[in-house]
């Protein structure tokens, strides 16, 4: 009997991970014979992957389902992915959800849809965390010219502050050879550039005694694939291996995005992070001693429990000192079943809002001297769209840069002088 359903969207919140699952997800659904149509299109099924990161996030997923249902009133609605994970009974008591899946459950959707066993009340599919030790392989293919690839997931850490292990279980990753089968079938299409993400990147391979050092070597011999960026990686794993060999690599870019959280050594602790400020200080240093225009962003959180004035200056005047490119700045968002729920005393919100200001200041101060510092000079831009005569992409080091040109060079490499910075971009000159 076929599937009464013929047309599927889907909505991604949250972080690149969960754009790699969508993406995999939307390819079984097409390969079972389902339309894939925008989420502001009417459609048969409405598939939600959801972040839980904050609250806000929540809110987020909350929102999606009523506009989905606007569209479609008789969809089916899925909300799948970590606020389904952490808060299954939340989301199924929302009017109109026909699917609550978790961190494991969301990868049998389509089965579960097409058995159509809906009696007008939400089924729930939330596998104990703890149970959940398979890797599902996943990579985007939404872009044109980039993929995310999920070559991680989970989380061994215990951070105070986070829930991410209790929604995606522990670290866990394919082994090399199965990970070089994703990144070789994304080598044969048009892709140009891939994204390395997950959880927890910089713990590849453990369950298999392998390790991220050894991931990036093979692949760097991968033919098809010119760029590779690692989307985010713990300062206590990103080795001076790794930032050598991507000194020297020609796929490898220099770009890293690695999270501090805090500038203080006593918010760390409080944290339960695996390192203090000395030590991030030194990768840093060490990224900028061989690879002085090496892009750098740094994730921190604002008004985490505790959180004194001088613990915030201590932040801040340790960021204004760093050779940083940019911030990601959150504010700290109070999550249940974290320690850090217990810790006192909280940091008002209009103190929270205050600080995170400061740090976006900082962070537009440090993103404008990052794109002068480059003024000048040539680099090789991977154009990603066109709009009307202009073309727009990211440098190797990851300065968006536009250039007049026509449509056909996007998805091509080229080498182009940075000129000057406009309203936040770089403009730049095609080299003739």
């Amino acid at each position: 009997m076929g599937s009464p359903y013929k047309t599927v969207a889907f909505q991604t919140l949250g972080c690149k991970l969960n754009f790699a699952e969508t993406s995999t997800l939307a390819r079984d659904f097409s390969s079972h014979g389902y339309a894939q149509v925008g989420i502001d299109h009417p459609a048969d099924i409405y598939v939600i992957n959801t972040c839980s990161v904050t609250e806000n996030a929540n809110k987020k997923a909350r929102k999606a389902v009523r506009r989905a249902l606007r569209k479609s009133p008789q969809a089916k609605v899925a909300v799948i992915g970590c606020y389904a994970q952490l808060n299954p009974q939340e989301i199924a008591d929302i009017p109109g959800v026909s699917i609550v899946a978790g961190a494991e459950d969301k990868f049998n959707l389509i089965e579960k849809m097409e058995a159509n066993e809906f009696n007008g009340q939400p089924i729930i599919l939330n596998s104990e965390i703890d149970t959940v030790t398979h890797f599902h392989p996943s990579y985007s293919m939404g872009e044109r010219t980039r993929s995310f690839l999920k070559v991680q997931d989970g989380c061994d850490y215990t951070c105070s502050f986070c829930t991410i292990p209790l929604a995606r279980g522990k670290s866990r990753s394919a082994d090399i050879a199965d990970t070089l089968l994703q990144a070789r079938g994304i080598a044969e299409t048009e892709i140009k550039e891939i994204v390395l993400t997950g959880v927890n990147v910089g713990d590849f391979g453990k369950n298999h005694g392998e390790s991220f050092f050894e991931l990036i070597q093979e692949l760097d011999i991968v033919e098809g694939i010119e760029r590779y960026r690692i989307s985010s990686i713990e300062p206590n794993l990103l080795t001076d291996e790794i930032i050598n060999f991507t000194a020297k690599s020609e796929k490898f870019l220099p770009h890293f995005h690695i999270p501090l959280q805090s500038g203080s050594d006593h918010i760390l602790k409080a944290m339960r992070r695996r390192y203090n400020s000395d030590l991030f200080v030194r990768r840093i240093n060490k990224i900028k001693s061989i690879m002085p225009d090496a892009c750098i962003g740094v994730d921190v959180i604002v008004g985490f429990p505790g959180e004194s004035e001088e613990n915030f200056e201590e932040t801040y005047e340790l960021l204004k000192q760093l050779d940083v490119s940019y911030l990601h700045v959150f504010s700290y968002s109070q999550r249940d079943n974290t320690e850090a729920v217990k810790i006192e005393p909280k940091v008002s919100q209009q103190t929270i809002a205050e600080r995170s200001k400061i740090l976006h200041r900082l962070s537009m101060k440090k993103k404008r001297q990052f794109y002068e510092n480059n003024t000048g000079k040539i680099r090789q831009v991977l154009f990603e769209t066109y709009e009307e005569g202009i073309l727009s992409g990211h440098s190797e080091n990851y300065i968006s840069v536009s250039i007049k040109g026509n449509e056909d060079k996007v998805n091509q490499i080229i080498p182009v002088k940075l000129v000057r910075l406009e309203d936040g971009e770089m403009i730049g000159k095609r080299l003739e």
